[in-house]
């Protein structure tokens, strides 16, 4: 029987809160910090990224965020870092993973949509075939941006359509950053066949996710863990099944909750709301995915039969096909009754 650690390691799993730029991981960050040399305050030396990457609050983490973003400045090195991600999240024994894409800040930097759309696409069938994870993608809107990034991120969604996109999504800040101002946005993009999936109640209050879900139609909720702090929210949740996409890592890094120790994830569980365990923009808060489960496990206290239960959880919530949906149920089971110690 393997120790948790080691479980948690081989768990088939899936990722349903995770950023492409955030996930450029140290070596390519670097290798592009010293391709665009002389342009970008980004260290183009992988040690000194860590420096780089300490944050004193939310608005320092999108800073930095938009530097790196900076970096990405033609269809080889979108290309790259995708291909990269899926190379990092198979490592983990991640089989599925939505990432959540800002085609706005490649396109408002010169990129045409089209090659924009062209370079994820190829790249995620040449990393399905090499190293069998699938991506499918959220186009968000960088929030900070204002409605023309919404008018921008919504026209290449609905003309270029490519065939991994799943979901229509909000990030960047929360505060100062209104959700009802993109509610004809979600709606054109819930009528195309999109489903809904924007931040809120991270570094805000339970109001911004009422807000998601009664003017962007949420069916999934980026972070969300502000719900803690409203009973009433917490029982619509749980009512109707409304999943947060958790990021424990993430909340700590960008001061959006002071400590691990002071995270709400047990209380929602307890009250009920569905969850699943993301790691939001890992190589960025030194995290991964397998150690996000690791840090939920303990929260929660789970064994391994409860930690292969929040691997269930993402499937579920997933917008991956039915078939397969049970295929990556059915691979989490084999692997979790072999691998868990037995019952009783």
């Amino acid at each position: 029987m393997p120790n948790l650690t080691d479980f948690i390691a081989g768990l088939p799993k899936a990722e349903l809160h995770v950023h492409h730029v955030g996930s450029a991981s140290p070596r390519i960050v670097a290798e592009l910090a010293a391709r665009h040399q002389g342009a970008t305050p980004v260290p183009a030396d992988p040690e000194l990224l860590a420096d780089y990457f300490v944050f004193t609050d939310f608005a320092h983490f999108i800073e930095v965020y938009l530097s790196v973003v900076d970096l990405i400045r033609d269809p080889e090195d979108i290309w790259t870092l995708t291909y990269e991600i899926a190379r990092e999240l198979a490592g983990q024994n991640v089989r599925y993973a939505e990432l959540t894409l800002t085609p706005y800040s490649s396109v408002v930097r010169g990129i045409p949509a089209e090659a924009y759309c062209d370079a994820v696409e190829d790249a995620r069938r040449r990393a399905e075939a090499d190293h069998g994870v699938q991506l499918r993608w959220c186009f968000d809107i960088p929030g900070e941006a204002g409605v023309p990034s919404a008018d921008v991120t919504l026209d290449v969604a609905l003309t270029q359509r490519p065939e991994g996109l799943v979901s229509f999504g909000l990030g960047g800040p929360e505060i100062g950053v209104p959700r009802p101002q993109f509610a004809p946005h979600f709606a054109q993009a819930r009528a195309a066949g999109l489903h809904s999936v924007p931040h809120a109640g991270e570094s805000t209050g339970p109001e911004t996710i009422w807000d998601a879900l009664n003017h962007l139609g949420a069916e999934r909720i980026g972070h969300g863990i502000a719900a803690a702090q409203d009973p009433r929210l917490m029982e619509h949740l749980r009512e109707t099944g409304t999943v947060l996409e958790v990021c424990p890592t993430s909340n700590v890094r960008t001061r959006s909750v002071p400590s691990l120790a002071d995270h709400p994830l047990a209380a929602l569980v307890a009250a009920g709301v569905p969850v699943t365990i993301n790691s939001d923009d890992p190589p960025m808060f030194s995290t991964t995915l397998n150690a996000e489960y690791a840090i939920a496990a303990e929260l929660l206290g789970l064994d391994e039969r409860g930690v292969a239960d929040l691997a269930v959880a993402a499937v579920d919530a997933s917008f991956l096909d039915a078939a397969g949906k049970a295929a990556l149920r059915a691979e989490i089971a084999d692997y979790t009754a072999t691998a868990a110690a037995p019952l009783g």
